[in-house]
């Protein structure tokens, strides 16, 4: 039986270190910015980041081909979120007609 949720599946050992120590310094931005040495906006970058990894990973209504393979490629880091999501509007539309 797996037990790993689908959103946990597509993401790297990176992101789940930076999720255990999120979590470890209850949640606190500032505190994951000493932990890593860089800034709070970078931490708030890397964090929206993940977000969007997760909202995508749990994002199973198509079974299109196309429509995965940009999903893959936000998840792998390839392209930004927005583009991919701007992408598949576009090709849905163009499926439409």
């Amino acid at each position: 039986m797996d037990t790993v949720p689908m959103w946990m599946k597509n993401l790297d050992d990176e992101d789940m270190i930076f999720i255990k120590r999120f979590i470890l310094a209850s949640g606190s931005l500032k505190e994951v910015a000493k932990l890593y040495g860089v800034t709070y906006p970078t931490v708030r970058v890397r964090l929206n980041k993940l977000i969007d990894k997760i909202k995508l990973a749990e994002d199973k209504t198509d079974n299109d081909e196309f429509v995965e393979l940009i999903k893959r490629y936000v998840i792998d880091e390839d392209i930004e979120f927005d583009v991919a999501k701007n992408l598949i509007t576009e090709y849905k539309k163009i499926k439409e007609k």
